[in-house]
């Protein structure tokens, strides 16, 4: 049994050890909440809208992103909002303006950063009582440059250190509610599986080389700007209801309003297979679970998330 020293004791010399001074088995790094990859520590959450048709194509950072987000939008096209907080690419765009549906889902986020470059006027007072901290091309101008090379609006891209120098007390990453670990029992082998929009469609094409699946758009394969074809090692399509709000853009088009909580159903692609699963979101400062038909945690491959916010019927609201 060990007993403590004496004050003016010296050790003794010799081979002996103390008893208790075996190294300890250092602990791995904790996961982080949005991939399930291991991180040192919890960094500031920035959101940014990204264009995603072709003339804002090739985009630039997507591939940094922890979680990409696709939302439907007037004309039956579709919008990024991707999420950053483990990985900061330099640089990120092309950004542009944010929609209703972005304001219901930050709250899960708790107060982050949001990078965007204007919204409808109506949408103003909105934003400004929103759960986030605008860092938009009009609240943080000096974050914000032309890119050569781009035509406008698809040339607006954005530092993102000066975009978090804006938001010094944007909330660090927590639990939304994802979970990361092997494979669940069960699952349909599936090559690929598509999304359809009104006016867009994807692809996810699974490469058992690359551990991910590729994205295509609109039958292009869907390019990053630092080169290599995006994709991730788990897709969700998240089957939500969609409908008009009361907001829509200059030509008359109405912009959907993509219901996230609540309840649904969703589909899980991870290593080759798609699982049926649904997810439930009790409050907009709740994040979202996702479970198998048995009411299990469906657990995703660690790294990036591409959430595809579809309604269950292709919708034009």
């Amino acid at each position: 049994m060990a007993c403590s020293s004496s004050g003016g004791a010296t050790p003794a010399s010799g081979g002996a050890q103390p008893v208790g001074t075996a190294a300890a088995t250092p602990s791995p790094p904790p996961e982080h909440p949005f991939t399930g990859q291991p991180v040192a520590s919890r960094r500031p959450v920035l959101a940014v809208k990204i264009e995603n048709t072709s003339s804002g194509k090739p985009q630039l950072g997507l591939r940094s992103a922890d979680l990409v987000f696709v939302e439907q939008v007037e004309g039956g096209l579709t919008r990024l909002m991707a999420v950053f907080s483990s990985k900061i690419p330099e640089k990120v765009g092309p950004v542009r303006s944010a929609r209703i549906s972005d304001l219901h889902l930050l709250p899960m986020f708790g107060k982050p950063a949001l990078a965007y470059s204007g919204v409808q006027t109506r949408m103003v007072p909105l934003v400004r009582a929103a759960s986030l901290f605008d860092v938009s091309d009009s609240a943080a101008p000096g974050a914000y440059f032309r890119q050569p090379g781009r035509v406008a609006p698809y040339n607006l891209f954005a530092d993102t250190k000066k975009l978090l120098a804006g938001a010094p007390k944007a909330t660090k990453a927590k639990d939304i509610g994802l979970e990361f670990g092997d494979a669940p029992e069960g699952g349909t082998p599936k090559k690929s599986f598509s999304v359809k929009y009104p006016a867009a469609n994807f692809t996810f094409t699974w490469s058992a080389a690359q551990k991910r699946w590729l994205v295509t758009q609109d039958g292009k394969k869907d390019m990053a700007a630092e080169g290599g074809q995006l994709g991730a090692p788990t897709i969700v399509i998240q089957y939500a209801k969609t409908t008009r709000s009361e907001f829509h853009d200059f030509t008359g088009s109405y912009t959907p309003l993509i219901q996230t909580t609540g309840t649904g159903k969703a589909v899980v692609l991870r290593d080759g297979k798609a699982y049926k699963a649904e997810w439930s979101r009790s409050s907009e400062k709740a994040g979202t679970m996702f479970t198998t038909e048995g009411g299990e945690p469906i657990t995703f491959s660690r790294g990036q998330v591409w959430i595809v916010l579809a309604a269950p019927k292709p919708v034009q609201p």
